[in-house]
């Protein structure tokens, strides 16, 4: 089978598992990155082992026409910047890591976990001109513990992908076929700097929250008279044994990665 596929590493197992099961890859769409906490070259790297041209640009009208032009017969789409333009000559399909129609958004796991949600999930989806309301083609669930970081949810999607991903490539027009209409559903905006900044006057059990909704990326701890930011943080109600901690209410907080972060804020 002829695709396309669009997206960065946080996902990169479905492209690894479209190669897999022995599809053309026509191109390799991804985004510019930190390569700090978001990365694509896992992506780019799978892309030059096997030959197939990469972008960096936004996807347009005429980069999906020249996709029709090279006989493509489906659009992946695993973890994307851009909004595309939308194309009746090839399905276009989308991996969304968290359920749907309830978690609709750019990056609602860390919203999904700030809840306690005791359920995560993968949905495969046409898009449509709305994001994340188009038919659902795949979905599959799996628990969540109480405490889960972003880095275990990620994982127990990468547990799961690879599977739906052989399936649609397998039973593609069946598949589409049977796809069902979500409904109703609830978009969730993407997080901003409030929603993980912990002060020393946070409580112990909602900066442990915060960290690890957002594990994995930049959260802020903000003394005000100044400001850290820390990746890969925990909490708990006793410091470790090493390395420097800091207080919330209830507890400490500590983090493998912190920098002081300059007074602009």
């Amino acid at each position: 089978m002829k695709i396309a596929y669009l997206g960065i590493d946080v996902l990169e197992c479905a492209l690894r598992t479209a190669l897999e099961e022995g599809c053309q890859v026509l191109k390799l769409f991804t985004c510019r990155t930190d390569n700090v906490t978001e990365f694509h070259t896992g992506v780019c790297e799978l892309a030059r082992a096997n030959g197939i041209p990469v972008s960096l640009e936004p996807v347009g009208e005429r980069e999906l026409a020249e996709l029709a032009e090279h006989g493509c017969e489906l659009l992946l789409c695993g973890g994307y910047y851009h909004r595309l333009p939308l194309t009746q000559a090839f399905p276009m399909v989308n991996i969304h890591p968290a359920p749907l129609p309830g978690y609709r958004g750019a990056w609602p796991m860390p919203v999904l976990l700030l809840q306690g949600a005791r359920q995560g999930g993968v949905v495969l989806h046409r898009m449509a001109r709305s994001f994340d309301t188009g038919d659902v083609v795949l979905e599959a669930s799996f628990p969540l513990d109480p405490r889960d970081t972003l880095g275990d949810y990620m994982a127990k999607v990468e547990a799961v992908l690879p599977g739906m991903v052989r399936r649609l490539l397998r039973e593609l027009p069946e598949l589409l076929a049977a796809a069902r209409p979500q409904g109703e559903g609830t978009y969730w905006p993407c997080p901003t700097q409030a929603d993980w900044t912990i002060t020393p006057d946070t409580p112990l059990g909602k900066a442990d929250a915060i960290l690890r909704a957002f594990w994995g990326y930049e959260c802020v701890y903000d003394e005000g008279t100044r400001r850290l930011e820390l990746i890969g943080g925990r909490a708990a109600a006793q410091p470790p044994g090493a390395g420097p901690c800091f207080p919330v209410d209830g507890g400490w907080i500590w983090a493998p990665r912190v920098r002081e972060l300059e007074d602009g804020r």
